[in-house]
């Protein structure tokens, strides 16, 4: 973190732990993920998915250190790529069976990309964002935003 943002590690360490102080429960949260996949073996995602964290029974304090940033985000992470996974398969599912000429042709992280005819062009962004929006069931609404262009660098 330090490196990103051209601070020392002091500094660094500094404002996680200010952070901490404000947000505990995220802490706890975190710590809660670490203890899970220590005791199973493994970590997983809102939706179940397990990755293995073998590096948590390690000896070597660089390796059971990784295991624990492992622990920590691979279910955040994870559950955010089974969102979009299950996202690009319902819009996939639906352009196909509600006949639309549109085709979902890319994703990219967090973001699908659709070849869309210009006819199409309003009813497709509806259709993405409603799919997107309720791929998974949140206690927080999930954001969506749309851009247009005639390729993916005119869309950003």
């Amino acid at each position: 973190m330090g490196q990103d943002l051209n601070v020392s590690r002091k500094e660094a360490e500094h404002f996680i732990n200010q952070y901490f102080e404000t947000y505990p429960a995220i802490k706890t949260y975190l710590d809660g993920l670490v203890d899970f996949a220590k005791t199973s073996g493994y970590a997983k995602t809102m939706f179940g998915r397990r990755r293995p964290v073998p590096e948590l029974k390690s000896s070597n304090f660089m390796q059971r250190s990784f295991g624990e940033r492992v622990a920590m985000n691979a279910p955040i992470q994870g559950t955010a790529a089974d969102i979009i996974k299950i996202a690009m398969i319902r819009v996939h599912d639906r352009l196909i069976r509600e006949g639309y000429k549109s085709r979902l042709i890319l994703q990219v992280h967090d973001e699908l990309l659709i070849e869309t005819a210009e006819s199409e062009k309003d009813a497709v962004i509806a259709l993405l964002e409603e799919e997107m929006r309720q791929a998974a069931d949140l206690k927080v609404e999930l954001a969506v935003g749309t851009e247009c262009g005639y390729d993916w660098y005119e869309a950003h």
